[in-house]
């Protein structure tokens, strides 16, 4: 297996970890904002050893679209506060089954804001993408929670960032499309944060600067692995995450899919497969 590749499963495996230690942090003493922040913190440590060796610092914020930039900035920072509150308040894998949705809504992006066409297989992944959501959450047989809208909302705003990057990141320096949307977070959930501040007990603040460090050990992979295998392979290896929710809500959580789920886990996985498929074909 390429070397490339195994970054990729070690990257989400990360990140999958590190989202499942923001939910072993819970939301019942701390704001889902102070969460983010000291979690934005320690990850972004990581954005110290990613410049490219060509660029530099002090041209971070010259950017030829600071309109776009401030939106995949706004939407980084919603996909985050969204996030921790699926996190946190839902099973582990119901949330990330309806965040996985977000390949399927970036899709819908392509055709209506950048004009791209779709085939059949193309629409076909999205309609198992969205039965397979139904089967996990099953609407009208078990209540929709606030974690549940929570989570598509999070599935929208990483959408919407990845739509916004296929548009600039070609025109764009990396450090910038990295760095500010990292600043921009921090500032805001720092000040949301000062409204309602608790001071972390020290097996809170241990359990973020964790949650941190894989997300930091994930992008830094991610970086790695990108230079070592194509795009549209390392996008079936996001798909991993999925079972790695499963397994840390099981051991950690006590969370056990029932069938159902299990089957919409894996029709979200192959309709996600599907759609990158006919992405490389198309």
């Amino acid at each position: 297996m390429n070397i490339g590749v195994l970054l990729g499963f070690l990257a989400y495996g990360a990140m999958a970890w590190g989202d499942a230690v923001i939910k072993a942090v819970g939301a019942d003493r701390l704001s889902v904002f102070e969460i983010g922040f000291f979690v934005s913190i320690f990850a972004g440590i990581a954005m110290l050893f990613m410049r490219p060796s060509g660029e530099r610092w002090r041209d971070l914020f010259k950017v030829r679209h600071p309109r776009l930039v401030a939106l995949r900035s706004l939407s980084g920072i919603g996909a985050g506060i969204f996030g921790v509150v699926a996190f946190t308040s839902i099973p582990f894998a119901e949330a990330y089954a309806v965040i996985f949705m977000s390949p399927f809504i970036v899709t819908l992006f392509s055709i209506t804001l950048l004009g791209e066409r779709v085939s059949w297989r193309g629409w076909l992944a999205m309609a198992l993408g969205f039965g397979g959501v139904l089967l996990v959450i099953r609407p009208g047989l078990r209540a929709v929670e606030f974690g549940h809208l929570a989570a598509l909302a999070t599935a929208i705003c990483i959408a919407v960032t990845v739509t916004v990057l296929r548009r600039i990141a070609g025109t764009e320096r990396r450090t910038s499309l990295l760095v500010i949307p990292q600043l921009a977070g921090i500032a805001f959930t720092g000040a949301v944060m000062t409204t309602h501040y608790v001071p972390p007990s020290m097996p809170e603040f241990g359990l973020m600067l964790i949650s941190g460090g894989f997300a930091a050990l994930g992008q830094f992979a991610l970086l790695l692995a990108a230079r070592l295998a194509p795009a549209n392979v390392l996008g079936q290896a996001q798909y991993s995450q999925l079972f790695w929710a499963m397994a840390a809500g099981a051991l950690f959580f006590a969370e056990y899919p029932d069938t159902l789920a299990i089957v919409g886990v894996a029709v979200i996985a192959i309709a996600g497969l599907l759609t990158l498929t006919t992405r490389r074909v198309a």
